[in-house]
């Protein structure tokens, strides 16, 4: 039976990455956008609502899926106000994770980042922390939160600290073994494979921390 999927930020980096893989997936038939801005793709899957995403809780009657993918995230730089950072980074994931509750989806496959604790003092991971408790709070059947390190690749938006970490990252990574390993940059194309392979595969752990999401992209 052929599937439809949500994507929630399938403007970014990551989400439009899942966006191509999905149209190339013959086991999804839709592919429903829920974004403030259109991908500006025309393709038969596609199904795009431009919504205010803060309000995601008002769409519920469109908000109908077999699966969930949650792509969405900001930085300081790009949201310097905290409240709405965390309106952003919080709102919208635990929104979406009451919206699959309420609709009797069962799959919901959330991207965090790797630190991710809402007891820590830093916000970012502060707050990233505290979206994971609260979704998972929500106990659909079949939640996963993918907990990355750094993303490489290269985004559509300036972001000059990120580029000159990622390029001090190049000459770290072969460094970092062991328990250390985690701390390598993971390509967003990694992330997306195995988001995708999550969605279609029974897996028990729910958080999944980035060296476990490079072992899971590459399995078939």
């Amino acid at each position: 039976m052929l599937k439809t999927a949500i994507i929630l930020g399938a403007t970014g980096l990551t989400g439009g990455i899942l966006l191509q893989k999905l149209m190339d997936d013959d086991r999804y038939e839709k592919i429903k956008l829920f974004s403030r801005s259109s991908v500006n793709i025309s393709h038969p899957k596609i199904e795009e609502h431009l919504v205010d995403l803060l309000q995601l809780r008002n769409y519920a009657q469109d908000f109908i899926a077999d699966e969930v993918f949650c792509c969405i995230g900001t930085t300081n730089a790009k949201t310097p106000d905290k409240e709405l950072y965390h309106n952003i980074d919080y709102g919208i994931p635990v929104s979406a994770a009451q919206l699959c509750k309420t609709n009797k989806i069962s799959t919901l496959i959330v991207i965090s980042a790797l630190g991710a604790d809402p007891k820590s003092r830093v916000f970012y991971n502060r707050t990233k922390g505290e979206m994971e408790e609260a979704v998972l709070e929500f106990d659909i059947p079949k939640t996963h939160i993918l907990q990355p390190s750094l993303i490489g690749g290269q985004r559509y938006e300036k972001r000059p600290g990120e580029y000159f970490f990622k390029q001090l990252m190049k000459v770290f990574n072969p460094l970092l073994i062991g328990s250390f390993k985690k701390y390598r940059t993971i390509n967003p194309e990694t992330i997306v494979s195995a988001m995708v392979w999550l969605a279609n595969h029974k897996f028990h752990q729910k958080r999944i921390i980035s060296d476990e999401i490079q072992e899971i992209a590459l399995k078939k």
